[in-house]
């Protein structure tokens, strides 16, 4: 054996640094390594740059029996567990590798079960290993080249720990992504929600968790961000989030957090007479408990043997919010003579004595609908959608509902109002009868001046959006409240609560066949889909949305259009399917937003053909 003893041995290759956050390393078929970006969801074969390393090692606390950090021989650990660099012999990357990041999307959803999850994530630089001998596992940092027994704490630890010990029975974990959840030994259940934070945040204000784990809270009335919570004093350092003000992500986030229901099994089934939707349905809901009401909804229309897989659902919301808004029974009005949006009417109990109950179940039904992913067919005034979310009512409001009193009011405020002879008071009519109701105390004696005029018209507000239906605004919130909290509202402004509950009235064609499919050997380009699209575009949008809810079971249209369009198990896009014979009428699956349509020998037949079917059908049957 031939030795030179003059020889240096060569030095071991440095280990390489961690990758970033977010990163992971895998091999495709070919053995080479591709890195995942889990946050931006793309791959590439370059490794990516470390993040720059901190200058303080973290400070760690040493066991009972441990005595904190152990210089080892780094020989025995291992260089960092990283794949080799690809080697010279690779040339131009194939396209991307395809892997599965349903990883990316845990946080989404439900939290895991009581089984899943695992401690908080190690601090960058970090990674665990395991004795050879021992099989006890130990801490390596590769920032300092040092190991420890002790588990170090990221700034998740230091975050949580500042809230205070959990409750007894309670355990928190983390997704592997990071987000931490909370387990309920007692009732075994998990959530979101940290049981230590039962302080609400304020109206308007919404918690989110940044990529690093830190929380940070969005004030959406003032569209800001900020590391300070808005209930403490405590301040992280940091630059702040973008705000955004994309529906889509508010929408989100709001679905992700509404309540689940106790069970995954189960429905919720109501049957209902059409010709007595109304009271029918009265009776079924408000005999419900909110844990009923959050199940999967089963409708059924008596004497109809259809069933229910989302079209019926969609249907019933559409057929009884036509029946629940009708001016002609007295709860509601149409806000001026030339506007057909819809008020609450001042004088409904005297239409209804019972009107209160009926406020509390229109709540429930409006909530329901927004839980359930359905739109109700009623327009209202926006100070009604102010009052839901609990925001002030100004001038500018008025000019939506009343013209004439908004320009005579503006026109009080930009001159002197003395020769007016008004004061605090304003008069109605009562069923033919006007009657004069006073605005703050003795008010039909105090002149309105030049000095008190913004008081007046202040109560004048008041008086006509809020003070008047007080008790029905509060039956209608509490209803809603019992499905859905009330505040979970306060992502949304007015404008979005309104595409939330009632979705979009104007119906874009283009954008309508942009996102329709086609069976049965129809294509975008077949002459009866063209002359299809041809009809549709004929018709003006009322008989638009006829069609629509002809074949979807509603009229409305989702805030981000049609490519939101939903079905039985979840978005469904519109459909064509080629179907019968040129004696045939069109028909309709509502739960798959799907018209089954004959080849038409030509235009004008399909266009009477499909205004027939619109006009003269009624009821579900099974196919």
């Amino acid at each position: 054996l031939n030795l030179n003893l003059n020889q240096k041995p060569e030095p071991e290759p440095e280990p390489e640094p961690p990758l970033p956050a977010g990163w992971q390393a895998n091999r495709d078929r070919t053995g080479r390594v591709v890195y995942t970006n889990h946050d931006l969801r793309v791959v590439q074969y370059e490794r990516p740059e470390p993040p720059p390393l901190p200058r303080v090692v973290p400070e760690l606390e040493p066991d009972e029996d441990d005595f904190g950090f152990e210089q080892l021989d780094m020989s025995d650990v291992g260089p960092a567990q990283t794949p080799p660099q690809p080697g010279p012999e690779a040339s131009a990357p194939p396209p991307p590798v395809r892997l599965n990041l349903s990883e990316a999307d845990e946080d989404f959803g439900e939290p895991p079960s009581a089984s899943e999850g695992q401690q908080s994530p190690l601090p960058a630089g970090w990674t665990e290993a395991q004795d050879p001998n021992s099989h006890r596992v130990f801490y390596i940092d590769h920032n300092s080249r040092a190991t420890s027994w002790v588990r170090p704490k990221s700034r998740s630890d230091g975050l949580f720990a500042a809230l205070g010990a959990l409750p007894t029975g309670i355990e928190m974990r983390f997704t592997r992504s990071g987000r931490p959840f909370f387990i309920n030994h007692r009732t075994k259940e998990t959530t979101w929600h940290d049981p230590r934070q039962d302080a609400p945040l304020p109206d308007g204000w919404e918690m989110r968790v940044h990529s690093d784990g830190r929380a940070f809270y969005v004030d959406h009335a003032t569209k800001s961000t900020q590391w300070e919570d808005p209930r403490k004093n405590k301040v992280s350092s940091g630059p702040a989030i973008v705000y955004s003000r994309d529906y889509k992500v508010k929408y989100e986030n709001f679905k992700a957090n509404l309540p689940k229901p106790p069970t995954t099994t189960g429905k919720c089934e109501i049957k209902v007479k059409r010709a007595n939707i109304l009271t029918d349905s009265f009776n079924s809901v408000m005999s419900k408990t909110k844990e009923d009401l959050l199940r999967r909804l089963w409708i059924t229309f008596e004497g109809e043997p259809g069933l229910d897989y989302g079209g019926l659902a969609r249907e019933w919301f559409y057929t009884l919010s036509r029946e629940m808004f009708n001016p002609y029974y007295g709860l509601w009005e149409y806000s001026a003579i030339d506007n057909y949006t819809l008020q609450i009417n001042p004088n409904s109990g005297i239409c209804d004595p019972d009107h209160e109950k009926f406020f509390y179940f229109f709540g429930r039904i409006c909530a329901m609908a927004v839980y359930h992913g359905k739109l109700v067919d009623g327009f209202f005034i926006r100070p009604f959608y102010k009052l839901i979310l609990g925001k002030h009512i100004n001038l500018e409001d008025m000019a939506e509902v009343d013209i004439e009193t908004y320009n005579s009011l503006k026109w009080v405020i930009e001159n002197d109002p003395e020769d007016l002879c008004l004061t605090f008071s304003a008069q109605e009519d009562k069923f033919g009868q006007v009657v004069e109701t006073a605005l703050v105390t003795d008010g039909e004696n105090i002149e309105v001046t030049n000095f008190n005029k913004m008081g007046y018209i202040k109560a004048y507000i008041n008086w006509k959006f809020v003070d008047r239906i007080t008790a029905q605004v509060k039956s209608f919130k509490n209803g809603f409240n019992d499905v859905i909290p009330l505040r979970s509202l306060a992502v949304f402004d007015e404008n979005e609560l309104e595409y939330l509950m009632c979705g979009i009235t104007q119906i874009d064609v283009d954008d309508w066949s942009t996102y329709t499919e086609f069976k049965g050997g129809f294509s975008s380009t077949h002459h009866v889909v063209v002359w299809f699209w041809k009809a549709v575009r004929s018709f003006d949008n009322e008989f638009r949305a006829r069609l629509l809810q002809f074949v979807t079971g509603t009229s409305r249209v989702p805030m981000n259009g049609f490519r939101e369009l939903q079905g039985s198990n979840g978005p469904q896009k519109f459909c064509i399917e080629k179907w019968g014979s040129n004696q045939d009428l069109p028909r309709a699956h509502t739960c798959f937003n799907r018209i089954d349509l004959p080849a038409y020998s030509d235009y004008h037949t399909l266009r009477e053909k499909l205004r027939v079917a619109v006009e003269c059908t009624g009821g579900f049957d099974i196919d």
